[in-house]
């Protein structure tokens, strides 16, 4: 009896997990298709997302992620000088500041702030009464109101990552050298190096598939939570769960890639 109790939860399990890989998709999909955003409803839900989720995170962020990057290369190049290892300073702020830990706190900024916040809003829009009414008009609340959601979040790492990335290289070289522009064609070649063609596609993946991560699970969980009606608390802490998962698991995948 417990061995057939076992199987059945294993396979709901397998069948919850297969439900929502394939909501996932449709919604990716939606969000790539130029059609979804001939509704001017989905245009305007996707520019609030984007002005109101953005624009408030970016500005202080980017002072956040400044101050940690000051001490952090401050720390690093003490220490290097101190063991004699001037010359490989630069390289690990490049490749522990700016590969690793940028892209992964932007992620987890745009999470608490934007998509786990949006996710547990949009689980709580989607009423059977507003369903009924798109369907009368013909609209997809897929992509009404999943697809601007995700393209929000991904567009909220990938812009807070970037803008972090090159305040935290202008930094490195203005705590190295100073306020000279001598050392900036060593600078640029000694970065060069380290961003490898083959470095450089994994930081982008790797960028690209945790701002997905963030934001296609807490829309995912809402949808299904939406529909059944039924999960709660739970199923937001199982979407909370599932996302930290997925970075992790990704963040293993870029490390074995870039340094096995």
């Amino acid at each position: 009896m417990k061995h057939q109790t076992a199987l059945q939860l294993g396979s709901q399990r397998v069948r919850a997990a297969w439900a929502s890989l394939r909501l996932a998709a449709f919604v990716l999909v939606l969000a790539l298709s130029p059609s979804t955003y001939r509704d001017p409803a989905v245009r305007a839900t996707l520019v609030r997302q984007i002005a109101l989720g953005t624009g408030p995170l970016l500005a202080w962020f980017t002072v956040l992620v400044a101050v940690g990057s000051l001490v952090l290369i401050r720390i690093v190049v003490v220490t290097a000088a101190s063991y004699g290892l001037n010359r490989y300073a630069l390289d690990m702020v490049v490749r522990v500041l700016v590969l690793e830990l940028i892209p992964l706190i932007a992620a987890l900024a745009v999470a608490v702030r934007i998509t786990l916040p949006e996710g547990v809003r949009l689980a709580a829009q989607i009423t059977p009464e507003r369903l009924a009414a798109w369907r009368r008009d013909g609209r997809d609340p897929l992509a009404v109101e999943g697809a601007p959601r995700v393209v929000g979040g991904v567009f909220a790492v990938v812009a807070l990552a970037a803008v972090s990335c090159a305040v935290s290289l202008v930094l490195a070289y203005l705590v190295v050298h100073g306020f000279t522009p001598a050392a900036l064609p060593a600078y640029t070649r000694k970065v060069g190096q380290v961003f490898t063609p083959a470095v450089s596609l994994v930081f982008v993946l790797k960028t690209l598939a945790l701002s997905l991560s963030v934001s296609l699970v807490p829309v995912v969980s809402a949808l299904r939570i939406a529909s059944s009606r039924n999960a709660g608390v739970l199923s937001e802490v199982g979407s909370l769960v599932r996302m930290f998962l997925l970075i992790l698991l990704i963040e293993i995948g870029s490390l074995m890639v870039n340094y096995a």
